[in-house]
């Protein structure tokens, strides 16, 4: 098995080595013709047929800049993908790939084939056989007959367009228009738009911005107003999106697609693409967070032994994946080396990879978020409201905790009969007589400011809560004041901590160390240590120990838990949450929290 971690991704060669090494252990999964990956047997909203050729269109987000880059080590994987795109648009070919109708995943697939179209137009267009040429027109152009998502697909069917634009063939300039225009529609100010009205997360920044800089990279002389707003934009979000990063690289784990991984810092690659440097984010800083994060995920275990990427996050798991993650969808990740197509002498390659820290405190009013950072910048939270959507699976646990971290990530419920089963870290958990546990789904009404967030939450029928956090250095407070017409059951979770796990050897494995009292709990090991305290109604402590592979960073956690029981009328809850980066946790709760506590009262 090839050895990511031992890559330093340090230079240019690194990183091509890498994307390299990502697409060497794909090769004996293609087809006989070349043009489908078979990666695994789990399944999608999609076919396998369709999933197939979404394996293999994915690598062409490392390829095609890798080929536009003149790194030697793509030619011979292109030689491959070449073969493979031939006949996939060869309708008479037995593994053509497909007639598509309205809202077709196939949509999706087709992005980097029109980025392909502008950025390697010799290579992926006129090379091919003439046959082959008007097959890949002919296949292409079917975006422009069938409709799909009012969202971040748009830019799809746009880079279609202007791809056939560069290469001289008929592009549907209206039907371009329409589209541009519809994508200005989600532009909602701070440099972020939104996938889904109520929704912001990493589709701004890996879709939005990633198309709208490849936009402007190559439709410039074109369209040079339209072109010079995407990249301001990009300018603009640049530093807010900096803040979800922590000193070690790591990204916050948050929202949707997290299965896609080391797309977090595609943007940052992006912005070298489309030359969007920021006030206190040059080359150096965008090289660094980029490779910083590259090189946090190539030391997880997210390899399957012949080296291909696997469905999950910080670790193989399939319980928090979207229908719509097939086995090659990882590869969307991919998208991070867009930089390859800069030469080595561009400033981004040139310049020295540099550190860069945001403000210890950073209210991203659009976003809903509000991120703190300790101060060592070795760990980012982000306190959360008014972010929520109905549609994907485990979207509670994805965009409704109280609190996601860097370090910590976040956990999904398996089912919510059970404390253990439920998982429920960064939540209050509230349950009737018999009834299954409730976490927060949804939102009355929200405000945030750089000193708290608070929210309105109905969890169930005649139940209604506000609750206020409050975030004080590595600590933050609680207040929750519940009106309910019947009894409940309350479980109130801090952040899950690592249980046992921290390597592949029985020699590397950390036993963690766990306490609970009627006033508090706690767990702590060497990969982050937590603990609840109990300020105002509530009766014990508990040390959860989750159902395995719930936490997306750690098979085995512990959530440490709060537990009360709450009559009908009103009650009023307080607690306070520590959160740390090695074992040591503080005995007591410093005045400094207290006050802020009792302004709570």
């Amino acid at each position: 098995m090839i050895d990511y971690a031992s890559n330093p991704l340090t230079t240019r060669a690194d990183v091509a080595r890498l994307a390299v090494d990502l697409i060497e252990p794909l090769l004996p999964c293609l087809s006989e013709g070349k043009a489908r990956l078979h990666l695994g047997d789990t399944g999608a909203v999609y076919d396998e047929a369709i999933a197939g050729m979404e394996g293999y269109s994915r690598v062409l987000w490392a390829l095609v800049p890798m080929l536009a880059g003149k790194c030697p080590e793509a030619e011979r994987l292109w030689a491959v993908w070449r073969e493979g795109l031939i006949h996939g648009v060869d309708s008479k070919h037995e593994e053509y790939w497909g007639d598509i109708g309205d809202f077709d995943q196939r949509m999706v697939e087709m992005a980097v084939m029109g980025m392909a179209l502008c950025m390697i137009p010799e290579r992926f267009f006129f090379e091919l056989p003439e046959d082959a040429r008007r097959n890949l027109y002919n296949w292409l152009n079917q975006i422009n007959r069938h409709d799909m998502p009012q969202n971040n697909w748009l830019f799809f069917r746009v880079l279609v367009n202007i791809g056939f634009i560069h290469v001289g063939l008929p592009a549907d300039e209206a039907r371009l228009a329409d589209d541009l225009d519809n994508l200005e529609t989600h532009y909602c100010g701070d440099g972020w738009y939104y996938d889904k009205p109520a929704q912001r997360d990493y589709y701004t920044l890996w879709a939005f911005h990633y198309y709208g800089l490849v936009y402007a990279r190559y439709m410039a002389d074109r369209d040079p107003e339209r072109c010079a707003r995407f990249v301001e934009r990009s300018r603009l979000i640049a530093p807010r999106f900096a803040a979800w990063f922590d000193g070690e690289g790591r990204a916050l784990a948050y929202g949707r697609s997290l299965t896609y991984r080391f797309a977090q810092g595609a943007f940052f690659s992006a912005c070298a693409l489309g030359g969007a440097t920021a006030d206190g984010l040059g080359w150096g800083e965008i090289k660094g967070l980029l490779l910083r994060n590259l090189r946090w995920w190539m030391r997880r275990p997210i390899f399957d032994r012949d080296g291909v990427l696997t469905i999950g996050y910080g670790y193989p798991n399939l319980v928090f994946a979207e229908g719509y993650n097939a086995p090659g969808s990882p590869y969307w990740a991919m998208k991070v080396f867009a930089v390859l197509a800069l030469p080595e002498e561009h400033p981004f390659w040139q310049a020295q990879e540099a550190d860069y820290e945001p403000p210890r405190v950073l209210l991203d009013e659009q976003a809903r978020l509000l991120l703190t950072r300790d101060a060592g910048n070795r760990s980012v939270i982000a306190y959360t409201a008014g972010n929520h959507a109905y549609e994907h699976a485990h979207e509670d646990e994805k965009y409704e905790k109280f609190a996601y971290s860097t370090r910590f990530g976040f956990s999904v419920a398996k089912e919510a009969g059970t404390l253990k089963k439920g998982a429920f870290d960064s939540m209050l958990a509230l349950r009737g007589e018999r009834g299954l546990w409730h976490g927060r789904s949804g939102f009355e009404r929200f405000a945030l400011s750089e000193r708290e967030v608070s929210f309105t939450w109905r969890p169930m029928d005649g139940v209604e809560i506000d609750t206020r956090l409050i975030p004080w250095e590595n600590w933050h407070v609680r207040c929750h004041v519940i009106r309910t017409s019947r009894r409940l059951e309350a479980a109130e979770g801090a952040f899950a901590v690592c249980r046992d796990h921290a390597g592949s050897r029985p020699c590397d494995r950390v036993a963690s160390v766990r306490t609970a009292t009627e006033a508090m709990a706690s767990a702590s090991c060497d990969r982050g240590s937590c603990a609840i305290f109990a300020i105002e109604g509530y009766s014990r402590g508990e040390v959860v120990e989750t159902e395995p592979n719930t936490s997306l960073i750690w098979p085995r956690t512990l959530i440490p838990t709060l537990h009360t029981e709450i009559q009908p009328g009103q009650t009023r809850l307080i607690c306070a949450v520590c959160a740390t980066e090695d074992e040591n946790l503080p005995d007591n709760i410093p005045e400094e929290v207290i006050q802020i506590a009792e302004q709570c009262r």
